[in-house]
């Protein structure tokens, strides 16, 4: 089996999943942090993709140093991110190497060399802001400063850190992702927790691992970046949407049902080849016998 955690602050929270996870041969998974670093981490790699940035150059803010900003930074590094082009802030403003007031050492580390001491500093010039604060934080005069074509997630719920509306009012150019179903590009934990459980546990893998977080983030990526056909059901759900790949459309709806096919395989092949999987799977019947669960996606 495996555990899934919820509702745990930061910084308790990453004690509590560390000693599980040293205690325990199962997969332990705190989906406050990582489903949400997996989720957007997915929208990160296709929004990069779609305004022609690099991972290894793009400047990237966050507003908010818990327990899911900590997970988002690390991930984002994992996917290419220069440690030395994420900055923090959080109430008291920039995380900076030798600030002393406010700190831990899971914020210690993402501390910069920097003169910035404020949220309004730090946006000047960036390409990318990560909200995981509160309502209203960001400014239409912050997004004004941000480089050419600003990819904003601004996911505190239920109120964004700046709404949609205002943002492309002074920025038309924004790509946008919210928490809210009501906006396009909902970054929703339930892309990825159930699924990456389905892969790690079909192959009774021992633990999930940096391998497997970072295959649930490409091929959630993959499914909006390829253009298949959304089934009827997702497109029914939303009539209003876009479902062609670009700004609107950058990552999957929660709950269409080829999230299943896409991510739990990918998974399941990154706990084999890492070396974590008790149990060997054929990915290809693996697949199709997962297809053959959600029906005819075509018609759905």
């Amino acid at each position: 089996g495996g555990i899934n955690l919820e509702d745990f602050r930061a910084p308790e929270c990453f004690e509590i999943e560390r000693q599980l996870k040293e205690r325990l041969d199962i997969p332990v998974f705190h989906d406050d942090q990582h489903g949400t670093a997996i989720i957007s981490g997915a929208a990160l790699l296709n929004a990069i993709q779609l305004t022609s940035r690099s991972m290894a150059e793009a400047k990237v803010v966050f507003n908010g140093a818990g327990a899911s900003a900590i997970a988002c930074a690390r991930l984002y590094r994992d996917l290419g991110v220069p440690r030395e082009n994420l900055t923090m802030c959080d109430s008291r403003g920039v995380i900076y190497e030798g600030r002393g007031e406010g700190m831990n050492p899971y914020k210690a580390e993402f501390a910069r060399d920097t003169e910035d001491r404020t949220l309004e500093d730090a946006m000047r010039g960036a390409d990318v802001f990560v909200g995981l604060s509160q309502a209203g934080v960001l400014s239409e005069a912050m997004v004004e400063t941000m480089a050419d074509q600003p990819i904003i997630f601004a996911m505190a719920n239920p109120d964004p850190e700046i709404d949609p509306e205002v943002a492309r009012r002074v920025r038309p150019d924004a790509i946008m992702a919210t928490g809210r179903s009501d906006y396009p590009n909902q970054v929703n934990n339930v892309l990825g927790f159930p699924f990456i459980f389905r892969g790690a546990l079909d192959v009774h893998a021992r633990t999930i691992n940096v391998e497997m977080k970072l295959a649930a983030v490409r091929s959630l990526a993959e499914l909006a970046l390829r253009g298949e056909a959304v089934p009827k059901a997702v497109r029914d759900a939303y009539p209003n949407d876009v479902f062609d790949f670009g700004p609107s459309y950058i990552i999957p709806k929660p709950f269409d049902p080829r999230v299943l096919v896409y991510v739990a395989p990918a998974v399941a092949q990154a706990a084999m080849e890492s070396g974590v999987a008790r149990r060997s799977l054929d990915l290809a019947e693996y697949t199709q016998r997962l297809e053959s669960t959600v029906g005819d996606l075509a018609n759905l």
